[in-house]
């Protein structure tokens, strides 16, 4: 398996932003959100288990998560919530451990938002933290969204504190700026990855 670089940052970081610029160095990403999707579209297990749990108005005409009416119930009842993660969860982690023996490129970059809040920085060789202040994620989250001030807050709120991100970093991008003022930190952290897989290559 590659050498894994987790990738992880609050809600309106920009970690989509910096993964995709990865993406142009040739690294391979795996990304829980996409996988999270993935495993929940229709005719997958995941979903017909959704189906038969919350009722068939969590399904859209065509078939498809109806996504705002899963988030409502979840966010109303934490025990639906306990649930869900159960199912999510195993199936998340089988098809992201699939795709990173997959990985081609020396370094695969592992993008996972919720890497803290579900303790998982020890499954990666090396923690990469996009960091933004509160109030450029606020203004990005409600821009991207089209929530209100206090909806960007309570999802804010929801997630791991700054703070608790730097404190299991190993590298830090400072995105408050230009997408286009990443573009150099990405190619510096670049070379050291590929330095650092090749170390632990060579160490195996």
């Amino acid at each position: 398996m590659a050498y894994i670089v987790a990738l992880t940052g609050g809600i309106g970081s920009g970690k989509s932003t910096v993964a995709d610029a990865f993406a142009r160095l040739g690294v391979s990403i795996v990304d829980a959100d996409v996988i999270a999707r993935q495993i929940v579209e229709p005719g997958t297990p995941a979903l017909a288990a959704i189906a038969a749990h919350f009722g068939n108005e969590m399904l859209l005409a065509d078939g498809s998560l109806n996504r705002p009416a899963l988030r409502q119930r979840i966010f109303s009842t934490p025990e639906e919530k306990r649930w869900l993660n159960q199912l999510m969860h195993p199936l998340i982690h089988q098809e992201t451990q699939r795709q990173l023996a997959k990985a081609r490129s020396p370094y695969a970059l592992w993008v996972v938002p919720l890497l803290v809040e579900n303790n998982l920085q020890d499954r990666a060789d090396r923690v990469l933290v996009v960091d933004v202040d509160s109030a450029t994620q606020l203004a990005r989250t409600m821009a991207r969204d089209g929530i209100s001030h206090q909806q960007a807050l309570n999802i804010l709120s929801a997630q791991a504190t700054r703070e608790q991100r730097l404190a299991i970093a190993d590298d830090v991008i400072d995105n408050n700026g230009t997408a286009q003022g990443i573009t150099p930190y990405v190619a510096a952290l670049h070379r050291r990855y590929l330095e650092l897989a090749a170390s632990a290559t060579r160490q195996d």
